[in-house]
């Protein structure tokens, strides 16, 4: 078991290498990547999307999922918007929940106007309440977090419904003594997606608590979920058991397991890879504006840079960490990778590699 072959399972499973063309298996997909979220410096109310993973548009799909509650909204990972499919929230509320044993005087009356109410939109909270909409929306995400309320976007309108989760998803129940439980189940999806991760993936991607994460991992590692390795290249980490034999053996994928072709693919901040790696990648480029990340050949070796604004904005500078000759030879590969979504007459690419182009 080596670099290049978990890197090879990895964009295979998560279909970089080989991107969906039935919308009927995008359940599948979308259930092995959850929690997703809207593309990073996207619309409020923007749909989640798995970018490059498919070869048609999966943000209309999204979009009917959440229309017809397949998938459905909240805060994980920290408190990050992100979608679940609705079988699955009770798991994914009761791992990511952040319990709010006490609520100050605003989230309590707001938390009072939806029970009263039964459901309220954030305008129709101010009109009830006399709170202000900068005091409301602070009020609604926390109680989101501790899964206490329930944000219905069916779609991309600014104003949402929002409920009591109890009453409106009633089979969802936070059970404060079952978080190992849930976040077992949660991890074990993770790593059947990612492959191998460390221990500071885990915890990047997460947001779990390094003692709590430590504590679920050993329960794992114990009952032969998962086994630690040292893989060169990767570091120590964690795969699951049954991959640890599938791969090795060559028959998860025997025509090419051990083959990462080259390629290179945009990502945005929120995607679960860049999520997964974001304290190495503020090592590698905290000192730059980053707008998104470039994975190259599977593995993260460049960085687009600028300044973020609402309305179309230019590409500064394209970052790559390659040799000289690499960096050369894949010029228009690697400008077409960014092109894709900074087009010009919109938005220009000013640099790469820090050479004006």
């Amino acid at each position: 078991m080596d670099k290049a072959t978990i890197i090879a399972e990895r964009m295979r499973r998560q279909r970089l290498s080989d991107p969906l063309n039935d919308q009927k298996k995008y359940k599948e997909l979308f259930k092995l990547l959850q929690p997703v979220s809207p593309a990073f410096f996207s619309y409020p109310g923007s749909p989640p999307k798995l970018v490059h993973r498919t070869t048609f548009d999966d943000g209309n799909v999204t979009d009917g999922m959440r229309a017809e509650r397949i998938i459905v909204k909240g805060r994980f990972l920290g408190g990050t918007i992100g979608y679940v499919l609705a079988e699955d929230l009770n798991i994914y509320a009761n791992a990511f929940c952040r319990p709010l044993p006490l609520m100050n005087e605003i989230q309590q009356t707001v938390f009072d106007a939806i029970r009263r109410s039964e459901n309220l939109t954030p305008r129709q909270i101010k009109e009830e309440t006399g709170l202000l909409i900068k005091q409301i929306a602070p009020a609604l995400h926390r109680l989101q977090e501790a899964f206490l309320v329930y944000e219905d976007q069916v779609d991309s309108d600014w104003e949402r419904n929002w409920y009591e989760l109890s009453v409106e998803l009633p089979e969802v129940k936070i059970e404060n003594d079952k978080w190992k439980e849930n976040a077992i189940k949660v991890l074990s999806n993770f790593f059947q997606g990612q492959v191998f991760a460390t221990l500071e993936q885990l915890r990047d991607w997460s947001q779990f608590s390094i003692k709590s994460l430590k504590d679920a991992l050993q329960d794992m590692e114990t009952d032969g979920v998962i086994a630690s390795k040292t893989i060169e290249g990767l570091g120590e980490g964690f795969v699951l058991m049954s991959d640890l034999s599938l791969i090795k053996m060559g028959i998860a994928h025997p025509t090419n397991i051990n083959e990462v072709s080259p390629s290179v693919f945009m990502l945005h901040k929120s995607d679960i890879l860049a999520r997964s790696y974001v304290s190495e990648l503020k090592r590698r480029f905290g000192d730059y504006e980053v707008l998104q990340y470039l994975l190259i050949d599977g593995v993260f070796q460049g960085a687009v840079i600028g300044h973020w604004r609402i309305g179309p904005h230019d590409v500064d500078d394209i970052i790559v960490e390659l040799s000289t000759s690499e960096r050369i030879n894949r010029r228009k590969e690697i400008i077409d990778a960014v092109s894709w979504q900074y087009k010009s007459p919109f938005s220009r690419i000013l640099r790469y590699a820090g050479e004006e182009i």
